[in-house]
């Protein structure tokens, strides 16, 4: 049997980590949603404010797929999350957690329109466990409505890194869009400043800081998974964003003694730490709160 050719589909902002992780796989192009997060308004509500701009985007995934098909004669399509990419000439298979969105007030209408977009892949494949005492997503990934949905477990990009030495009091993970990103960064740093323990911070971006570091701070932009995998190994404990992603690599990598800030706004954030907290035990804080968080 010939072996499959593997293309991925990048933006500019995941191109950086796809050419990294895999410099060998051919890239093509796939138009960005450009999401970013509000000081003040929350996600779901800035979502549907932007939702003309986003379908229009779906709109052009969907002829950017249409060519990629025909170019490379694609059989397979998994989409991570993208509503457009789907065809009919290809099967097509989406990645996602949430069969339940949770977005307050929002939750019935974003749940109405991502089933409609759901009902259009031949396959869902949700990264959790379908077992529900085992479960990573609690109630997000439950199903009560498709016939074609296959728990997958969880996924990550990283792996036990072999040494049992705690060699880092703290891991600090930032993620996720600007500007809180920033926000929680320069929280964290502040933080720091008044601690003497060895902490670790991986900024999530190569963009400059204009903030001078203190000396028991070690930093990271961008490391590659193999340096992720060490610090999150040799590392007490992680304070990180409760991201989906995020959480299921902490379960990978067996280091759920973690600080979770859910991001401002983003309901899905505010359930899962909360559900970590009654499942792991996590300690919550909101980022309002994070003047007053001590590393001790």
């Amino acid at each position: 049997m010939a072996a499959n050719e593997v293309i991925l589909g990048v933006t500019s902002l995941t191109a950086v980590v796809f050419d990294e992780e895999f410099p060998d796989l051919k890239k093509v192009s796939i138009e960005p949603y450009n999401i970013s997060y509000s000081k003040k308004i929350p996600l779901s509500l800035k979502l549907l404010l932007e939702a003309p701009r986003i379908f229009g985007v779906i709109k052009k995934e969907r002829e950017q797929l249409k060519k990629i098909i025909h170019d490379y004669q694609v059989n397979v399509v998994i989409s991570d999350n993208r509503f457009g990419l789907y065809n009919s000439r290809a099967k097509c298979i989406y990645i996602t957690h949430q069969l339940n969105i949770e977005a307050g007030i929002f939750s019935a209408l974003a749940n109405s329109i991502h089933s409609r977009f759901m009902k259009r892949f031949q396959e869902i494949w949700v990264p959790d466990f379908e077992n529900e005492k085992e479960t990573l997503a609690g109630k997000l990934s439950r199903n009560t409505v498709f016939k074609n949905v296959q728990y997958i477990g969880p996924l990550s990009r990283l792996s036990i890194a072999e040494t049992t030495n705690k060699k880092f009091d703290y891991l600090c993970l930032l993620s996720g869009p600007e500007p809180q990103r920033t926000l929680l960064e320069n929280m964290l740093i502040s933080a720091a400043e008044k601690s003497v323990l060895n902490i670790v911070l991986v900024r999530g971006t190569n963009q400059p800081s204009d903030l001078a570091m203190p000396k028991n701070l070690k930093i990271y932009n961008t490391p590659s998974a193999k340096e992720l995998s060490f610090l999150i190994t040799s590392s007490k404990t992680i304070v990180c964003r409760s991201g989906y992603s995020t959480l299921m690599d902490l379960y990978v990598l067996k280091n759920t003694n973690c600080v979770l800030i859910p991001t401002p706004g983003q309901g899905e954030q505010f359930y899962l730490a909360n559900y970590w907290k009654e499942k792991f035990g996590a300690r919550v804080i909101l980022q309002k709160d994070i003047v007053d968080f001590q590393f001790k």
